[in-house]
């Protein structure tokens, strides 16, 4: 990945026009919906403006190459876990905090540097990065012993643990598939797929949702809107099959059933944290998504799974 390789990649630059003309369109609908049809849709507008920054900066971060990609992903993964740590009032115990900002950092590094020993092709220390979480835990659960306290330490120790594992190392995939041999298809596809998904979830959950689906844990979602964002789902990995041309039948199946089900496994997995703690959203750093968790739950998910199953496939670097 590079900013000259990028240029005249054709799945690069075939997801940077489906990204602007789907925006274009999205825009057009809004429009259409305020100006002919008179429908309030201030707050969709605002959600509207804040896809476009997002979708700006993910190419921006894609197209300047390996490295920037992990250094970005690496520092979301940072501010998510702020996120987390203050809403949860983990951020009060800096010694836990400080661990988990440094596993976080250790996963980034883990996906630049390359196996000294070379015993690994490609850039990337797979070995070391899948072993990341075993040091990680075990410092987290040494600061109790080095700091003699027992009382009140098992929910901070709990707290870091799944900060870092969840949103740290869970997401930092995204982060190692820059190494892979198709890093471009890899990645625009996963974050557009998890994107999409998310919307159709939402619409389908707008015009046909009447079933609940978890009442406690996320009011709003609902069966029908669950089932068409899982269509949805299914049927991209074939419309977008340029991404991984390589892939198979069974492939495409388990793509669309990673993105499709466990996309939403992650954005319920976050509301089940926030529901427990008593907030609606992580943070209000985006306007009209909530926090940066918030935004990146589904990709929390989707990408470690997508990139195991890829990997188990075919080699990735």
């Amino acid at each position: 990945m590079s900013p000259q390789i990028a240029l005249h990649d054709p799945v690069f630059r075939a997801y940077f026009w489906i990204v602007l003309i789907s925006l274009v369109i999205g825009g057009a609908v809004l429009g259409f919906l305020r100006f002919v049809l008179k429908k309030e849709t201030a707050s969709m507008f605002k959600t509207y403006r804040s896809w476009i920054l997002i979708a700006g900066i993910g190419f921006i971060v894609v197209f300047l190459g390996r490295i920037p990609m992990i250094v970005g992903v690496t520092f979301l993964a940072i501010y998510a876990f702020k996120e987390f740590a203050r809403a949860s009032g983990l951020h009060r115990d800096s010694w836990m905090t400080s661990a988990v900002y440094a596993a976080i950092v250790t996963v980034g590094i883990a996906s630049v540097v390359s196996d000294p020993r070379g015993g690994e092709q490609g850039t990337g220390w797979y070995g070391f990065f899948v072993a990341v979480p075993a040091f990680a835990i075990a410092l987290i659960l040494l600061i109790p012993v080095l700091r003699n306290r027992a009382r009140g330490e098992l929910q901070h120790i709990s707290l870091a643990i799944i900060g870092f594992v969840y949103i740290g190392w869970m997401f930092g995939h995204l982060g190692f598939m820059a190494n892979s041999r198709n890093a471009y298809g890899f990645i625009c596809y996963i974050i557009f797929a998890a994107g999409l998904t998310d919307v159709a979830a939402f619409t389908f959950g707008k015009i046909f949702g009447r079933h609940a689906l978890r009442r406690e844990i996320s009011p709003n979602k609902t069966w029908e809107g669950a089932l068409g964002a899982l269509a949805v789902a299914m049927v991209l990995p074939w419309l977008l099959r340029f991404s991984f041309p390589f892939f198979g039948a069974w492939q495409l199946i388990l793509t669309g059933l990673i993105v499709g089900i466990g996309g939403q496994l992650g954005d319920l997995s976050i509301s089940v944290i926030k529901r427990d703690i008593g907030t609606k959203d992580m943070a209000a750093t985006i306007p009209g998504h909530g926090g940066i968790l918030d935004r990146i739950d589904s990709l929390v998910y989707a990408a470690p799974l997508f990139m195991h199953m890829t990997g188990y496939y075919y080699p990735l670097r």
